[in-house]
């Protein structure tokens, strides 16, 4: 609870990010806007300006918190892919130095003025509803910044988001377009399927060692392994120098007294709700006409909760009749918590609204104070929090001791003795990375493929894995780059040149009998194992139809029914599709759905283009990944 109450100033920054661009805001660095950085090589370089690895590990470290914080307590680290999360980062980095490049040769503008009045009518700025410079100047200290270091940032997503609602905000549809749109959208289409395996043909081809060996002859100079190093590391981790049992009564004592002070009490409010998922199943549209459904039922006498039971897609409160809990408006975003927070009466339900999961209903259930914990309620996370803060200290200063035992020893074994570190050995990395908890570190990765450490065999210095954990890594070997033996390719030769025979054997078949069809024939050869899949009024999100051959059989032509054609599916196997007919609807829309349908696909429309904007400074520019 006491974290909580700190972390309402903690979270603020990223919400106001996310409340004005799309863009993660924990992937960016301070060090973007203010000019930080280090003569270490960049990570990428776009348009000749450098993303640096500091800022790559900054935004690492962020995004695998916040995935993990969104996982639940019981998540799991090392479930994350750090190579992922690396592509990840630097991808949005790229993007975001395109963008900032953009609106800065674009000559966008935002006054000091309009920045002003952004941050003094930030709510969470504010105390008793007017701009507070200690709140102010608090909540940015809480996560890192500077007055300055904030505005430059806030300037910076504020043009961005300039250029892009000028994209969302400037297109448009036409009716014409839109009853297109809805009629393509509301067809079904009959079709079969025949599914043509390519296992049993694999399984009776067979290549001679003659075309092995002449494949791998023809390849031989690429087949090459690459390069990779085995390295010995000790780990140094914040979290061994947690301890709570060390903290004193009176450390307890002033920190909560601290905590009563800054304490503010926050309305909560017990809701419950009704979700109508908007996906694939289900478009826009229909989704609105099922709220509206339920609407009416509440308005008959209807129980909310049952009906919650019977209709809300939210998996987690429809059992629960869609009871949600108390929450605070720090909580919610968006038009969930505008809504809820302007409802006046307990036991009142709102009106539908939407938002990104879909279109939702509220009952207010109750109106509360929240009220701060006792200390013994809080005792626990008290000395948690002093022990955490204390860890920093004695983790900077072991950190200190590490890079000094690092330099000056010939191995591992004195920084591990006097630090009680264990001496561990990697798994093998390449220049591209690998597996475990070394391999996807950019860092890590100069590091083991230095002068330093790869050719004069010396303990790396202390390398930050994140702002809790610190590796020092060592050669423990060293597997040079070097052509592939026959006997290593030649089992993955043979499957490759058999899938090959496979395949093409497979496919004529599946072309001979083609050509039957579309001559009004059927095959005299296609024995009964292949029989015809009928599938009658399916739409194009159906689920309970494979995506690629729904895919393929809505993309078929239907000037001439039947109509037939093969395609090659992602698991090597084909698929001989029988398109019979095309059910066509008309386009019925109220002037509501008109008016709904042309703001939301016209912002959506927009949305494309911006996106085919972003991709096109892409395209023009010199990226280069290092």
């Amino acid at each position: 609870m006491l974290q909580s109450i700190r972390d309402n100033s903690k979270g603020i920054i990223a919400k106001i990010i996310v409340g004005l661009i799309a863009l993660t805001f924990a992937l960016f660095g301070v060090e973007s806007l203010v000019g930080l950085g280090s003569s270490e090589k960049p990570v990428a370089t776009v348009n000749g300006e450098a993303v640096s690895t500091q800022e790559l590990m900054r935004g690492v470290e962020l995004q695998r918190r916040q995935i993990l914080s969104q996982m639940g307590p019981d998540a799991d680290p090392t479930m994350l892919d750090d190579n992922l999360l690396n592509r990840m980062v630097l991808e949005s980095l790229i993007e975001r130095s395109l963008l900032s490049q953009s609106v800065e040769k674009q000559g966008l503008y935002f006054s000091e003025e309009m920045l002003d009045q952004l941050i003094v009518n930030t709510p969470q700025f504010q105390v008793d509803g007017r701009f507070d410079r200690n709140q102010f100047e608090m909540v940015l200290r809480s996560a890192g910044f500077t007055p300055l270091t904030y505005r430059e940032l806030l300037r910076l997503e504020t043009l961005i988001d300039q250029e892009r609602a000028g994209y969302v905000l400037s297109s448009f549809m036409t009716r014409p377009e839109i009853e297109r749109i809805v009629s393509l959208d509301q067809q079904t289409r009959d079709f079969a399927y025949v599914n043509l395996p390519l296992l049993p043909i694999l399984n009776q081809v067979s290549v001679t060692e003659e075309e092995i060996r002449a494949r791998y002859d023809q390849n031989a100079a690429a087949l090459q392994t690459e390069e990779q190093v085995i390295l010995d590391y000790v780990l140094l981790e914040k979290v061994a120098f947690v301890d709570p049992e060390q903290v004193s009564d009176s450390e307890v004592e002033s920190l909560y007294q601290q905590a009563l002070a800054e304490f503010r009490s926050e309305e909560l409010r017990d809701a419950a709700h009704i979700l109508i998922e908007v996906d694939e199943q289900r478009d826009a549209l229909a989704a609105l006409a099922r709220i509206q459904e339920v609407k009416l039922k509440l308005e008959e006498g209807e129980d909310f909760a049952t009906l919650a039971q019977m209709y809300s897609d939210d998996i987690g409160s429809a059992s629960e009749g869609g009871a949600l809990g108390f929450m605070s408006r720090e909580m919610l975003v968006g038009a969930f918590a505008e809504t809820l927070f302007a409802m006046e009466t307990v036991g009142s339900i709102s009106e539908p609204f939407q938002t990104e999961f879909g279109y939702h209903l509220i009952k207010l259930e109750g109106v509360k104070q929240e009220e701060m914990p006792s200390r013994a309620d809080l005792e626990m996370e008290l000395r948690y929090e002093i022990a955490e803060r204390d860890a920093e200290r004695f983790y900077v200063e072991a950190l200190e001791r590490l890079a000094d035992l690092s330099f000056s020893s010939a191995d591992l074994v004195a920084p591990s003795e006097e630090l009680g570190l264990e001496v561990m050995t990697s798994e093998a990395i390449s220049r591209k990375g690998g597996t475990g908890l070394l391999g996807g570190h950019p860092r890590v990765l100069d590091a083991a493929f230095s002068q330093d450490v790869l050719r004069d065999r010396l303990n790396s210095l202390p390398i930050e894995l994140d702002r809790e954990r610190a590796v020092v890594v060592r050669l423990n070997q060293h597997q040079p780059s070097r052509q592939v033996t026959f006997e290593e390719a030649r089992d993955s030769i043979e499957l490759e040149l058999i899938t090959e025979v496979a395949k093409q054997q497979l496919r004529g078949q599946a072309d001979a009998w083609l050509a039957s069809f579309k001559n009004g024939e059927v095959p005299q050869d296609m024995s009964d194992e292949y029989s015809w899949v009928d599938i009658t009024g399916v739409n194009r999100g159906a689920q309970d139809v494979s995506s690629e051959i729904r895919n393929a059989a809505f993309a078929m032509s239907s000037d001439q029914l039947p109509a037939f054609e093969v395609i090659s599916l992602r698991n090597g196997n084909f698929a001989l599709l029988r398109l019979d007919s095309v059910n066509r609807v008309e386009a019925d829309l109220t002037e509501d759905e008109m008016a709904f349908m042309l703001s939301f696909l016209g912002s959506n429309q927009g949305q494309i283009e911006y996106e085919g904007r972003v991709q096109g400074l892409r395209q023009a520019a010199t990226i280069e990944r290092n």
